[in-house]
């Protein structure tokens, strides 16, 4: 069986991150990667990462020439948040019959914020015969997928309790900017009365997820931001924040059956969050028969783990049925140590 083929599309953090993941793994090698920034254009892979592993692929601005050429497996998308963004690359890929696994938050469970666009790609990948996936570590797992795991140990759930604690310093400027690092306290307000400060993306996704899983209905969805006022100069690798301005936002949400709350979930996100003595963490509680109290200090990391869990799927979207999945459709994520060509179900020759 030959290997198995990998473009990836956007080559900023988690692109590259990706790229240094694959190219630790057996069987699988990376034939093209597509990027827009014109400082890397026309450069070789290995000359970005911080690896050095050898890499022949060049970084192109084509991705029609790439997906004609090369005639990937799987394309791997990290250059949106958003359905409405991502959307009009992933109908390009999968017209041209490649499955995709895309980082857009709102992917990980399109289906609740664009119906009509989710059942279009449904069927359009139906129909060219490929699967779409949408993951990362959050939406996608820690707040979503892992709770859901958990619940499969108990009798009844009567109230979930969702913390994530994290810190944004392994993000790109995308998730800077989302996450308004860096803004004055009036300019937050000012972006908060146009709309224009997205916070964190995939509560609606992962609350959504959360109730499908379990086979029950939300009545109501709410979720609130505050800022996040550093006391100290905080420097991460995409992001400054001066004193006095955001390091990052504090996200809360909750979903309601009838008038109760059932399910809340509390999300402050900031770069390097130890600079004021803020540990990292995460944390679910589940109330029910029996109950149950995980912890997980420090978080699990948010740059490799949404890494790591996009490459760790590849072969359960390989291996799917065709059509928009989401992590509660596929075989739980988990590490690939031999070679992936080994958990394919059909031969890639």
């Amino acid at each position: 069986m030959r290997t198995i083929k990998v473009v990836i599309w956007g080559f900023g953090a988690m692109g590259q991150g990706m790229a240094d993941m694959l190219l630790t793994k057996k069987g699988v090698d990376i034939v093209g990667v597509c990027d827009i920034n014109p400082k890397i254009i026309g450069k070789k892979v290995n000359e970005l990462l911080e690896s050095k592993t050898s890499c022949d692929a060049v970084i192109s601005n084509d991705i029609d020439q790439l997906l004609d050429q090369e005639k990937p497996d799987i394309v791997m998308l990290c250059t949106d948040s958003f359905v409405k963004g991502a959307y009009h690359k992933i109908k390009k890929v999968v017209e041209k019959g490649v499955n995709c696994i895309t980082t857009a938050e709102e992917m990980a469970y399109p289906y609740q914020s664009h119906q009509a666009l989710s059942e279009e790609m449904d069927e359009l990948a139906k129909k060219h015969g490929v699967t779409i996936l949408g993951t990362g570590i959050n939406p996608g797992f820690v707040m979503d997928l892992l709770v859901l795991a958990l619940t499969g140990t108990m009798k009844d759930v009567k109230h979930i309790d969702v913390k994530r604690i994290n810190s944004l310093s392994p993000f790109g400027p995308a998730v800077m900017d989302e996450q308004g690092v860096g803004d004055t306290l009036e300019k937050y307000h000012e972006r908060i009365e146009n709309n224009d400060l997205a916070g964190h993306v995939g509560f609606n996704q992962s609350v959504h997820m959360i109730f499908k899983g379990l086979g029950i209905h939300p009545t109501r969805f709410e979720q609130q931001m505050k800022p996040i006022i550093t006391s100290v100069d905080r420097q991460s690798k995409y992001g400054f924040a001066k004193k006095g301005t955001l390091a990052g936002i504090n996200m809360t949400a909750q979903g309601y059956i009838g008038d109760d709350q059932f399910l809340k979930m509390d999300h402050p996100q900031q770069i390097e969050p130890d600079l004021e003595g803020v540990n990292t963490g995460d944390y679910i509680d589940i109330y029910g028969s029996p109950e149950i109290h995980m912890a997980i200090t420090p978080e699990i990391d948010g740059g490799l783990g949404t890494i790591a869990i996009c490459v760790n799927m590849i072969p359960h979207v390989i291996n799917a049925r065709p059509g928009l999945k989401t992590m509660i459709d596929l075989p739980i994520p988990r590490a690939i140590l031999g070679d992936m060509r080994n958990m394919i179900e059909e031969d890639l020759s």
